[in-house]
């Protein structure tokens, strides 16, 4: 990372020293310096140098409480002087680069080197004239010099494909880095936060955020700025993503006061000012270090050297990384230190994060930074059920093919010794050397051209194909994918854990029925019967005793619903306040937030919420709120019909939740108790004592809120349902309103054989004595398990961790989970697929997951589950159609070779079929639409093989129909269409009519068995749904158009004799053959071919040992062993479809600051990802890097990969 030049680096300084001249009160430096320290540190530094927060505001020109005017010319001003709240993102590859790095394919290059040799010595003739006769078959049949001329076509023909296929892949990546940037300009368009403007609180997107700006936080928020607390309420926040600790921080304006970008709040809530944002922050001088922020950077130094009256600048094409780091280090660290390693070890607290970033290996630091960016990308979970199996086939066919090819160079090499040299007792002659090269060259030519077609370099560019195709559509069915595999595991999901609220419910919550003065109202009383004093607590416990971001708004359009803001649950509470005549926010302006004198934020141990106030006259009142079998169990009194307290007995709690909470709760309303409870002011109690500070209470009321079933919801589950997914609903309600939705839902159907329990249960049933889950235990519950109530967290991490681990079903099962709270991170992650709530999710939630429903519709993830099987189903189809092509052209290939000392097929023509018709094929294949069929049938599940037996009998069965046809063109072609013969052919001999019509019909067949591959589950109509598919259609013709071309008018290079037009309607009615052959195929049940049942994983001619078709989870880390043994090098096109683009990196940790959040997944997986993560580096990294690993025979077998992603 080039070091930048001294001067630049205190012009930097000064510049911003000047910004005191702006107007503001402190500098980006100082303000950078001020968020480096920590705890008591920090709070003497804002003391002593701003006088406290009101200082710092003061300086920042804003106000604690009305935060800025919002005049956009200020605003501007801020952005200039403090900087935007964006991390630049890196620029996109050229299309150059691009084009390079589809060169750097081993097996491209191979046949660079071949066809530049064969090229070279095709210039070269030995001297003297009878040296025809002396080498004898070597030059025998050279007709006449104008043909010998000719020899170097093939060479050039051979490389003129090569960088055909070298720019449809760069094309394709091109593209595909378009839609993932438009993607992740997409995801961070999501992400917006609370801010306060002109005493009005808005909600901003993240990148409209100035320093200055009062931002509300709150549970559940990923901090997109640096800040300085103001006032918070019972805060805790997690900085593992910068500190790698994972003990929650508590933080309060006189104790900790400083908060981190890219941090996420666990509890509480609070007001900060704005003091860094963007590359200033604390995740952005991260991002900066590993080099994300370069442009940025540049901008800075071209405005560094304005402001320094035509400083030079010595180097502005490196990111300058060295004086952000050097800042970090108070010049601890030299400017030229020698790598950027060394540095970010200096780093202050935030080292532990940076730690996790070593090595850097190159000073220069490009390449290491690639290698960095894909690390902090580190796979979060094993590998996808698809790529899984896709490495473990790419490898077999590879070894397949590799060893096909040696045996074709080899069998042909010798037959040329023997011939020549045994037979024909001829000496070896020093002129004749390069004639006899160039036959050598010849045969590895043909050697690397079966090599070129056994492996399928089209399968990457599938999948990426099939799953770019399948991410663009999906985010019209309201589901953004943050990670590209979740589409494909999707589709094999076999349950799925929802939750309830927003998810299979509205998350519109209305207070319905209520139980007040001892009397049980099933609607909304009119405010007259109830006790005065008893609505004025109650008034007062709800309007005070809720966050006051929570609000009821007038609704946008006229006549429909009043807008809910903030807690759904609140937001009914203070539905029942305005039912009951009376307004919430008089009261809440009379006590506003920071004169609450303590609060007990909401979270899932206590599973209630508290507010103390001081009363006028000095003692306390403290107000709560909760699930009501919880609050009322800490009741020891409750208000009677004059709204005085009386004793609450344990028998009457009983009673009560028969009579009250069970109804309420059997018609499906969750159901809420609001309590109070009065302290002296002397001796003020402990308030860090919880247990004995929330006891003793007098409860008020209990309310039943209803949240009403979606109405499309029923119709998804019961698709789920017909597709074999089993749909469970974990909540933290009430276990009769669970068992009450989940019937409306069709969750569970009365009479059926399942189970409901609750959180506590569920605990003693899974749990030995000593308190430990035991698998086992766990099996007994979960297959019956419907619906998991007042659960914790933990609970549903258990419960999916459970199923996910669970060896009893014969298929390992796949779980999708739905979470929107902080504390569903750990389910979410865990889950095979995790759903976050785009609308209800907090940013902790989103930041777990791999799709984020836009619209928190259950109904969603029905779609998602189509999609996930159309890709599966694609890339079946294109692995139907491509490995009959394989196993078709390599046989042809090599018996040619070894019968004929030719291939019938010459390598121009197999680049043609292999590269170009796999590579239009997978983009016909692979953008079938899907269709409902697709819900009828049970997910494949993990260890069915990728090539079911009716595949297998596809493309064994279409194989033997053109290798048939094939041979019998070849060996008595001549003497059908009564033609010259073109075995045996010489060396540079002209095309023949002979070999021409066999290379025709052969691409004639595989156009129409494209047709075939539409189908893979035996059905009979091809054609079914062809035209809603455009794109196959055109890439059917296009190919149909180009093959003319190529056989009219192709020539020598293409080894291409023009046909008549008698001869193309034999090829073609060849080719229309397969149409038929199909229908006969399909006709044969599979039954009777049992053999094929066993090769379920029959790959090409590489079966499967038995023992591998049944090791179910040994399949992943099959493949993955192979790799650490650098099996085969071209794999990494596979890996390259997660690794290769930078966006996908942002696309791991959702929006542009959660970088950290990557990091921190990176150190949780990199112990177990160590050996992966080289693997998973990308290929580009450089060849010589790629050839050094411990690859020897295997470096030969890289494809040109088409799909490098």
């Amino acid at each position: 990372m080039g070091d930048m030049s001294n001067s630049d680096f205190y012009a930097k300084n000064q510049r911003n020293e000047g910004n005191h001249a702006a107007g503001f009160g402190c500098s980006v430096m100082e303000l950078r310096s001020l968020m480096e320290l920590r705890g008591t540190e920090a709070v003497v530094k804002l003391q002593e140098d701003y006088g406290a927060v009101e200082g710092l505001c003061k300086r920042l020109k804003t106000s604690p409480t009305e935060g800025l005017a919002g005049v956009q010319t200020d605003l501007d001003k801020r952005k200039e002087i403090f900087g935007k709240n964006l991390i630049p993102p890196k620029k996109p590859k050229t299309f150059l680069q691009l084009v390079w790095e589809a060169l750097q394919d081993v097996t491209l290059i191979i046949l660079e080197i071949a066809a530049l040799i064969s090229l070279g010595l095709s210039f070269y003739h030995p001297p003297g004239q009878t040296s025809g006769d002396a080498c004898g078959a070597a030059a025998g049949g050279v007709e006449d010099e104008g043909e010998a001329d000719a020899g170097w076509i093939e060479g050039a023909a051979i490389l003129l494909s090569v960088v055909c296929v070298v720019l449809v892949t760069a094309f394709n990546d091109w593209s595909k880095e378009k839609q993932f940037r438009g993607l992740q300009s997409r995801i961070e368009q999501e992400q917006k936060f609370q801010v306060v403007r002109g005493s009005q609180v808005i909600q901003l997107p993240v990148a409209d955020i100035v320093v200055g700006d009062i931002a509300q936080i709150k549970y559940g928020d990923l901090l997109p700025t640096d800040g300085v607390l103001i006032q918070g309420n019972d805060l805790k926040i997690d900085e593992s993503s910068l500190t790698g600790e994972s003990d929650h921080v508590k933080k309060s304006a006189d104790k900790d006061p400083m908060l981190l970008s890219g941090t996420h709040v666990m509890e509480g809530s609070g007001r900060m000012v704005v003091t860094a944002v963007g590359v200033n922050s604390q995740t952005g001088i991260i991002f900066t270090l590993l080099g994300a922020g370069v442009e940025e950077e540049e901008k800075k130094e071209k405005k560094g050297e304005a402001v320094e009256d035509g400083h030079q600048n010595t180097d502005c094409s490196h990111p300058p990384n060295h004086p952000i780091a050097t800042i970090a280090t108070d010049g601890a660290a030299g400017i030229n230190a020698p790598g950027t390693a060394s540095l970010i070890n200096v780093k202050k607290p935030d080292g532990a994060a940076a730690m996790e970033m070593q090595p850097l290996k190159s000073a220069e630091g490009g390449e290491a930074d690639e290698k960095e960016r894909k690390k902090v990308s580190a796979p979060k979970k094993e590998k996808s059920v698809l790529q899984g199996k896709l490495t473990k086939l790419a490898v077999q066919i590879g070894k397949a093919g590799l060893l096909m090819s040696a045996i074709t160079v080899i069998i042909l090499v010798l037959y040329f010794a023997i011939n020549n040299f045994v037979m024909e007792k001829r000496p070896w002659m020093t002129e004749c050397t390069p004639i006899y090269i160039q036959y050598f060259v010849k045969f590895f030519i043909i050697g690397v051209t079966v090599l070129v077609v056994a492996v399928p370099e089209g399968l990457p560019l599938a999948v990426t194909i099939s799953l770019a195709y399948s991410v663009k559509k999906m985010m019209k069915d309201n589901n953004l994918v943050r990670h590209l595999d979740a589409c494909e595991t999707m589709g094999n999901a076999t349950a799925i854990c929802s939750d309830k609220t927003g998810t299979l419910t509205t998350n519109r919550m209305t207070a319905v029925q209520c139980y007040v003065g001892d009397v049980h109202y099933k609607e909304i009383p009119d405010p007259g019967v109830i006790p005065p004093k008893s609505l004025d607590l109650l008034i007062n416990a709800i309007s005070i005793n809720s966050a006051y971001t929570t609000k009821i708004l007038p609704p946008d359009k006229e006549g429909g619903l009043p807008k809910q803001v903030g807690n759904k649950t609140e937001c009914g509470l203070l539905g029942l306040v305005l039912d009951l005549k009376r307004d919430y926010q008089p009261i809440r302006n009379q006590i506003p937030e920071e004169k609450l004198y303590k609060v007990y934020t909401f979270n899932s141990v206590r599973k209630s919420m508290s507010t103390v106030i001081k009363l006028p006259e000095g003692s306390f009142r403290m107000y709560s709120k909760g699930a009501s079998e919880i609050v009322l169990k800490k009741c020891s009194h409750i208000l009677n019909e004059v709204g005085e307290p009386r004793v609450f007995r344990p028998r009457d709690k009983d009673e009560m939740v028969k009579k009250v909470i069970e109804p309420m709760a059997c018609d499906g309303l969750r159901t809420i108790c609001v309590a109070y409870r009065d302290f002296a002011s002397d001796p003020e109690p402990k308030w860090d004592d919880e247990n004995n500070i929330l006891t003793d209470l007098t409860a008020i009321c209990v309310v039943g809120i209803e949240d009403p079933v979606r109405p499309e919801v029923p119709d998804a589950i019961q698709k789920c349902q017909r597709a074999g997914i089993t749909v469970r609903m974990v909540t933290g309600d009430n276990i009769n309103t669970a068992r009450a939705i989940a019937i409306k839902c069709g969750i569970i159907h009365p009479g059926e054989d399942f189970l409901c329990i609750d959180g506590k249960e569920f605990n003693r049933r899974i749990r030995n004595e000593k308190g430990e889950v035991e698998q086992e235990r766990i099996d007994k519950v979960w297959p019956k398990l419907r619906v998991l109530a007042r659960s914790s967290p933990t609970d549903k991490h258990t419960l999916v961790k459970g199923i996910i681990d669970s060896t009893m079903a014969d298929q390992r099962q796949v779980v999708a989970v739905t979470g929107d709270g902080t504390n569903d991170g750990p389910a979410l992650k865990k889950a095979d697929v995790g759903f976050a709530m785009g609308i209800a999710g907090t940013d902790v939630a989103k930041e777990a997951s791999d799709i984020i429903l836009t619209d928190d519709n259950f109904s969603s993830i029905v779609k998602a589950v189509m999609w996930g099987r159309n890709v599966y189903d694609s890339i079946s189809k294109f692995l139907q159609f491509q490995l009959t092509v394989n196993v078709v052209a390599v046989i042809v290939a090599f018996t040619g070779a070894c019968i004929t000392q030719d291939s019938p097929l010459k390598a121009v023509q197999m680049l043609w079929v292999n590269l170009i018709m796999d590579t239009f094929a997978s983009l016909a294949l692979a953008t079938e639409p899907p269709t409902e069929a697709l819900l009828r049938r049970k997910p494949y599940g993990r260890n069915k093989p990728l090539i079911s037996s009716t595949m297998t009998k596809n493309i064994l069965g279409h194989a033997v129909y053109q290798l048939i046809l094939i041979f019998t063109l070849l060996f008595a072609g001549e003497k059908i269409f009564d033609i010259d013969s073109g075995r045996n052919a010489p060396l540079h001999s002209p095309p023949s009519e002979h070999y021409t019509i066999i290379f025709n019909t052969f691409v004639m067949m595989q156009l129409f068995n494209e047709i075939n591959a539409r189908k893979i589950h035996g059905e009979r109509n091809v054609f079914d749904g062809i035209f809603r598919n455009p794109i196959f259609c055109s890439i059917v013709f296009g190919t149909f158009a180009i093959q003319i071309v190529i056989v009219q008018f192709g020539g020598k290079p293409f080894s291409c004799q023009p046909l008549s037009l008698e001869k193309w309607l034999w090829c073609v009615f060849l080719g229309l053959g397969e149409l038929v052959w199909g229908q006969v195929i399909a006709t044969i049940p599979n039954s009777h071919l049992r053999f094929l049942r066993r090769a379920g994983q029959l790959t090409h001619k590489d079966e499967l040992p038995e023992e591998d078709v049944n090791e179910e989870n040994e399949e992943i880390d099959h493949a993955e062993r192979e790799l650490r043994r650098g099996q085969i090098l071209w794999f990494r096109g596979l890996n390259r479809i997660q690794t290769q683009i930078e966006v996908v990196n942002t696309f791991k940790s959702g929006t542009s600051f959660q970088g950290a959040g990557a990091l921190r997944r990176q150190s949780s997986t990199t112990s177990q990802n160590q050996d992966v993560t080289n693997v998973s580096s990308p290929s580009h990294v450089s060849l010589s890097n790629a050839l050094s690993s411990p690859t020897s025979t295997t470096a030969a077998t890289a494809p040109p990969t088409t799909g490098q992603c």
